[in-house]
């Protein structure tokens, strides 16, 4: 873990670099053990780049960073790492590593991010805590992502333990604190029930930067984004805006017209960039979620030799699956997502595979 932390610390090496080095040397070793003679001819490097990765203060710093997460029980998840978020690592912008604390699984079957205003109303407050209930009720092995700030936020965490559903909150600061401190007691819960992660090593400050930041993890962690209230401008908006971009669901609380605080979810509504929900039964209806319930039994009535002899790799895995995600597939089958498209839209042409919302297909 080392030279992963360390590779995040060179001066003038952002994610897209650094994942170009990481692609060009194989490993993050590699990359410092290289000769700086031969950095330099990189395409991307040149000189003062190279004198940055040879740095001696670079690697100091993974091992100060190394020692403190040792300390603090905190893991780092970096980004070839079989427990790295595969959704987000599909985003063009994943970072690098992740610094992860509590009992987390990234890659449950399903995660919802919710988001909305700091300045919640006691109705979005309670939309919050109905929705979650409901939606908990109705998938159990649901994780809920949100930021930890004020308002809907907290109150989608707190909704989430109250049930004793998994619930993961993306910091925009280092985890050697907590930021707003008045929610430090339900980020020590959460530890229990899902846990806290963060791009950012520790002794970084929440500037205001780092929130916009912090959104694309949020965005590109789940299945679907839900803006509960927002005002015409604000954070829960660029989340959605992301994970519209991700090719993400979207989905959003209408609210009255003359409502400050239901003017964002108006707007993603009416532009056509969040469906509308008004519980979790249209929200998991919308997702198909309730479906797959059944696959299990589906299955045990195909005959066995049907997945096995099955010729068609992509095909195979969909039918034992009962229904998979595009980027899962990708993974697990080791195909480019524009060569696995092509191929999975000429399996539902043929009627072999159905399409279903949120980027998953299941066998007809």
């Amino acid at each position: 873990m080392l030279y992963q932390i360390a590779l995040t610390k060179i001066h003038g090496v952002g994610t897209a670099l650094g994942r170009q080095l990481f692609t060009y040397f194989g490993s993050a070793e590699a990359i410092f053990k290289e000769k700086e003679r031969l950095l330099e001819k990189i395409p991307g490097i040149g000189t003062r780049t190279a004198l940055e990765i040879k740095n001696p203060e670079v690697l100091e710093q993974a091992e100060a960073e190394l020692a403190f997460m040792g300390k603090n029980r905190i893991k780092g998840l970096f980004i070839n790492d079989e427990q790295y978020p595969y959704r987000l690592r599909e985003c063009p912008d994943a970072p690098l590593l992740l610094y992860t604390k509590g009992n987390i699984d990234l890659n449950k079957t399903h995660i919802v991010s919710i988001v909305g205003t700091r300045n919640a109303t006691s109705y979005g407050r309670e939309l919050t805590e109905q929705f979650v209930a409901d939606l908990g009720a109705a998938i159990p092995d649901v994780l809920i992502i949100s930021g930890l700030a004020f308002g809907i936020d907290i109150c989608s965490h707190r909704a989430a333990l109250k049930n004793k559903l998994s619930t993961v909150g993306v910091l925009a600061h280092g985890l050697d604190r907590i930021y707003p401190g008045v929610h430090k007691s339900t980020a020590i819960a959460m530890l229990e029930q899902g846990g806290l992660l963060t791009d950012y090593p520790s002794g970084t400050n929440p500037d205001r930067s780092n929130f916009v930041r912090r959104n694309r993890i949020v965005a590109g962690l789940a299945d679907a984004t839900i803006v509960v209230e927002s005002a015409e401008k604000g954070g829960s908006l660029i989340t959605a805006d992301l994970a519209f971009s991700y090719s993400r669901d979207v989905f959003s609380f209408p609210g009255r017209t003359n409502d400050p605080m239901s003017c964002g979810c108006n707007k993603l509504i009416r532009l056509n960039k969040a469906g509308l929900i008004s519980c979790a039964t249209d929200f998991i209806s919308a997702m198909c979620w309730e479906e797959r319930k059944q696959p299990d039994s589906v299955q045990a009535e195909l005959p066995f030799s049907t997945v096995e002899e099955c010729s068609d790799p992509v095909l195979a895995l969909i039918r034992k699956q009962g229904d998979i995600q595009i980027d899962e597939l990708a993974i697990r089958l080791e195909i480019a997502i524009s060569e696995l498209s092509v191929h999975l839209f000429e399996l539902e042409m043929e009627g072999k595979i159905k399409a279903i919302p949120g980027g998953r297909y299941r066998p007809t």
